[in-house]
């Protein structure tokens, strides 16, 4: 085996492990987006159920909605710095050994077609995330401020019996 019969060998490998890696990302952006159907799901099918001191199911699902869409928001970072990583860094330097250079020219055909400030697929990922995580945080926040208000009236009461006492 030549030299030139190596390094394609190498840059087909490492080819088929980033396709491998940018499926994963798409399936664990499936993953995410069928998590917070389900929250969304639990969140109205056990909203009546209430645990300690009026928390309720709902409250707890909310939470966990914001911290699930969070996550979800990082992800979608990781993997984009990731792929942009093995497309600059180790593909497009293998493809510097070679007579042509697909992915360098695709990623600048990329690049092209996102400074001219179309929305990419990542892009869709992290507004969908970040809906989820405001709708998520709204309902955290209309779930918490009865409770608020609840233990606000407590303190209150608390305040005025210990003024009245002294």
């Amino acid at each position: 085996m030549d030299r030139d019969e190596l390094i394609f060998r190498e840059y087909k490998t490492y080819c088929e492990q980033k396709e491998n890696f940018i499926d994963r990302n798409f399936k664990t952006n499936k993953f995410y987006m069928a998590a917070i159907v389900v929250l969304v799901f639990a969140m109205i099918y056990t909203g009546n159920i209430i645990f300690l001191n009026k928390i309720t199911a709902t409250l707890i699902f909310a939470f966990f909605g914001v911290s699930v869409s969070a996550m979800w928001w990082m992800n979608v970072d990781s993997y984009n710095t990731l792929i942009k990583i093995k497309y600059a860094n180790v593909i497009e330097k293998i493809e510097e050994k070679l007579p042509v250079k697909p992915f360098t020219d695709e990623y600048e055909g990329i690049e092209e077609f996102r400074s001219n400030k179309v929305f990419m697929f990542s892009d869709i990922q992290k507004i969908i995330a970040a809906i989820s995580a405001l709708f998520f945080f709204a309902v955290c926040v209309s779930e918490i401020t009865p409770i608020v208000i609840i233990l606000f009236e407590k303190m209150m009461d608390l305040v005025i019996k210990v003024k009245n006492i002294f």
